[in-house]
This record gives C-alpha cells, sequence and structure tokens, in this order.
C-alpha cells in the first residue's frame, strides 16, 4: 500500500516538474501567433509573397514602441510563408540587428554567412561595398534577373544602421531595390517615429516611403473596448494550459521531454479555467492591462508566476499572481509623468480633461493650448509662457510618446493641427499629480475638478 502511495507522488510531483519547464517554455519561446493589426499584417504580407512569387523588389519601415508586436508580426508572417513549398525551398531570409552588426562590414559578413556564400566569396578582394553586396546577389541568380533568388532582408533596430558611416548598407540595399537588379525585399523595424529623418538625402530617394505603425493595444475601430481585454483573458488562459488529448501527439513532438499525462493535464486545464472566472484573479489582471498593455511583460510575468511551481507548491494560487504582480505594478508612465515640468504637466491635464469632455476623440495643439491658456488666464499664481515655449513642451510629451498621431507622418497637415489620441488614463495621471513634489495646488486641484 505505501508502495503504491510513494509511486502516486512520484508521478504527481514528476507531472509538476513537468508541467513547470513546458509551461515556462511555451510562455517564454518566441510568439508566431499573432493578434490585432489584421491590416498591417496583410501588407507586410502582401509585400513579401510579391517579392517571392512575381520578383518584385520592395521596401518598408515597421515602426512602433517596444512590445507593440513588431517582431511578432514579422515572425507569423514568416512562418506563414514558410508552409508554402516554393518559399521555402527558393526564399532566402537574412536577419541583421543594429545593436549586433554594429558596422556596415560586420553586416556584410553575417550576410553572407546566412546566404551560405562564404565559399563562394572566399579570398576575393572587391573596392567597394557595393561590388561585394552585388556579387552577393549575383551568386544567387540561375540564369537571368527573373530567375534570381529571392532575398528578404529584416533589419531590427533599424535606427542604429542609420548611424553607419555614409548609410552605405542601406543605400546599397534601397538602391537595389529600387533599381530591381535582383527580387529583394527590405524592411526596417525601429522604435523612433522621425526614423525617416535620419536617413540621409541620396539613402531617403531610394526608399519606398511605405511606413507601417504600430501601437500597443491599438486594435481596429470595429472592436469594443472590452475586447482587447477579453483577449488578454484569453492568452492567460492558453498561455497557462497544458496541452489536451487531442494535442499530445503534437506538442510530445515539439518538446519531446515534456510528455504530460493527459488526466493531469485535464485536471490542470480545469483549475486554470476556474482562474479566469475569479473576480480577484480578473481585477488583477484588469489592472496590470491598464498599466502596460505589452505582451512581453504580461509573459514576464506568467514566467515568474510558474517558476513557484515545486514539489512542495503544486498549484498557481492567486496569492501568487498578486505576490508577482508587484514586481510589475510600478507604472513607467506614472514616474515619467513625475519628472515632467510644471507647464508639461499642465498640458497633460489640459489633455485629460479635452479627452474627458469629447469622450475620447483626438485633440490638436490648438485645442489643448486654448484649454491651458483659459485655465492660466483664470489663476494669477500661474506665470503666463509664451506661445513657443508651450510649443516646445507639447513636442515633449509627444516626444514620450504619450500622444498617437491619428493619420501617421502626414506632412501636409501644420503642426498645430495634426490630430492626436492620448494614450494616458486618468488614473494614471492623478497618481502622477498626487506623487508631484512640489505641484501647485491650484494645478492639483484643476486635475481633479470634473470639467
Amino acid at each position: 500500500m505505501n508502495k503504491k502511495k510513494n509511486m502516486a507522488i512520484d508521478f504527481q510531483d514528476n507531472m509538476i516538474l513537468l508541467t513547470r519547464k513546458y509551461l515556462k517554455r511555451k510562455i517564454m519561446c518566441p510568439e508566431t501567433k499573432f493578434r490585432h493589426h489584421v491590416k498591417e499584417r496583410t501588407h507586410i504580407l502582401d509585400l513579401l509573397k510579391r517579392t517571392v512569387d512575381m520578383g518584385e523588389s520592395n521596401s518598408a519601415l515597421l515602426i512602433g514602441p517596444r512590445g507593440s508586436g513588431k517582431t511578432t508580426l514579422i515572425n507569423s508572417v514568416l512562418k506563414e510563408l514558410s508552409s508554402v513549398k516554393s518559399f521555402k525551398e527558393n526564399t532566402l531570409i537574412v536577419n541583421l540587428n543594429g545593436l549586433v552588426h554594429t558596422d556596415d562590414r560586420l553586416a556584410l559578413k553575417d550576410a553572407t554567412r546566412q546566404m551560405q556564400l562564404e565559399n563562394v566569396v572566399g579570398d576575393k578582394v572587391f573596392g567597394t561595398f557595393a561590388e561585394n553586396l552585388t556579387f552577393l546577389l549575383d551568386c544567387l541568380k540561375s540564369g537571368d534577373k527573373k530567375r534570381s533568388k529571392p532575398v528578404i532582408f529584416i533589419l531590427d533596430e533599424f535606427d542604429l544602421f542609420c548611424e553607419h558611416h555614409n548609410q552605405t548598407l542601406l543605400y546599397n540595399l534601397f538602391d537595389i531595390a529600387q533599381t530591381a537588379q535582383a527580387p529583394i525585399c527590405v524592411i526596417g523595424m525601429t522604435c523612433r517615429l522621425d526614423v525617416i529623418e535620419l536617413l540621409e538625402k541620396r539613402v531617403k530617394s531610394r526608399f519606398s516611403h511605405r511606413q507601417i505603425f504600430l501601437f500597443p493595444g491599438d486594435t481596429s475601430s470595429s472592436e469594443q473596448p472590452t475586447s482587447a481585454f477579453d483577449d488578454r483573458l484569453e492568452l492567460f488562459q492558453h498561455l497557462l494550459s497544458l496541452p489536451d488529448d487531442e494535442n499530445v501527439n503534437r506538442i510530445e513532438q515539439q518538446y519531446d521531454d515534456c510528455t504530460i499525462d493527459p488526466q493531469f493535464g485535464s485536471v490542470w486545464n480545469e483549475y486554470i479555467k476556474s482562474l479566469v472566472n475569479n473576480p480577484t484573479m480578473v481585477n488583477l489582471l484588469k489592472r496590470m492591462y491598464q498599466i502596460d498593455v505589452s505582451e512581453r511583460s504580461f509573459r514576464n510575468f506568467l514566467a515568474i508566476v510558474v517558476s513557484m511551481l515545486s514539489e512542495k507548491h503544486q498549484r498557481l494560487e492567486v496569492n501568487d499572481f498578486v505576490e508577482a504582480s508587484k514586481m510589475f505594478s510600478q507604472d513607467d508612465k506614472v514616474l515619467m509623468l513625475e519628472g515632467l515640468s510644471v507647464l508639461e504637466m499642465c498640458l497633460i491635464i489640459a489633455m485629460k480633461h479635452e479627452t474627458e469632455i469629447y469622450d475620447g476623440e483626438p485633440f490638436n495643439f490648438e485645442a489643448i493650448y486654448n484649454r491651458y491658456m483659459k485655465f492660466a488666464n483664470q489663476h494669477s499664481s500661474i506665470q503666463t509662457v509664451q506661445k513657443p515655449v508651450i510649443t516646445k513642451a507639447f513636442e515633449h510629451i509627444k516626444n514620450l510618446e504619450f500622444l498617437l498621431p491619428t493619420s501617421g507622418a502626414n506632412s501636409k497637415v501644420e503642426k498645430e493641427y495634426q490630430y492626436y489620441k492620448f494614450l494616458l488614463t486618468p488614473q494614471q495621471i492623478m497618481e502622477a499629480v498626487k506623487n508631484y513634489p512640489g505641484l501647485p495646488t491650484e494645478i492639483s486641484q484643476w486635475a481633479m475638478t470634473t470639467v
């Protein structure tokens, strides 16, 4: 009897350890399932398909803050295309990163390795960088230009390549894409909204000027605001669930050292489902989502919780999530607000009121300027500031990514009349006002008033 009991305990302990191992891998592995931004994903997919199927050369920039899903979007597109035999056999993908490839020589050397052309290049001496790159692309041709092997260049941290001497790599890649010497597609990924301004004139003239913007939590207009959080709950359940009977074989192939008993998995999944319906758990996740919509941070949070599993701690209790959330509850945006000048904080409060009055509708600089001036004129203690200074303060707020342009980089609209969506919540602003050292009483009271 004791032997059977010990075997059952050993089995349970083993399942818990395998569960911890499996879930950590699942949570932290590179994601290829992409949610939201359907239009933007379709645009990238179409560009790559045209390069591969029609030999058309293209270039584009994928722009958005960290955690907005740029890498996941690219991974999901490449995964979808890799299921097509012609793409898998004929297309070359070259991944370069501005943090790693700090000069053009390093970038070209790694591109040669990824294109598997080290033996072809050998000890050849080239006069220029352009000659070297052209030679590499010529090596991929099989008869004529129409039958060249398509090459997809993915340039992560694109803005750092702009710092390279003469931007030679970018110039030649865009030049080849423009002149159709060989079918290539250049996709740059960056957090810099002003990245086009970093390009030299000759490089800019060869770029297609396709800019695709991604912003975290920015879903299609047809969706209700609550649906984004519903997706987060669905992701919570997905990432913490074990494979069911139908998926066991597929998962075993992927994680052959994490074979989990289906019956154990079924019981585990029912418990995770109960967590999704737990009001305390839902409120915690909702609070965290309001602070940070980034999926990357959410995965890091879940990885910490899963790490708590052990032979002695065999269930993920609600309190485990509460404790782990304390590491992520410090709102970076609130800290940034507390570091703003008094004038900038006044503009933030003006934006809060403007958003509340017009039910979240976008606003422009002129609307915020007028709202601030109305407040300043009513309070003699508030020092009068000239409009150029206020404009500069507004620009700083925009550069901190508290504002989202509604029309991308639309150069036809004057700065004062460009419309923006406000990305801060009233709770974040009120917390910053409460913690702001030495904020004048009139401004604190203005923030608290309901207009």
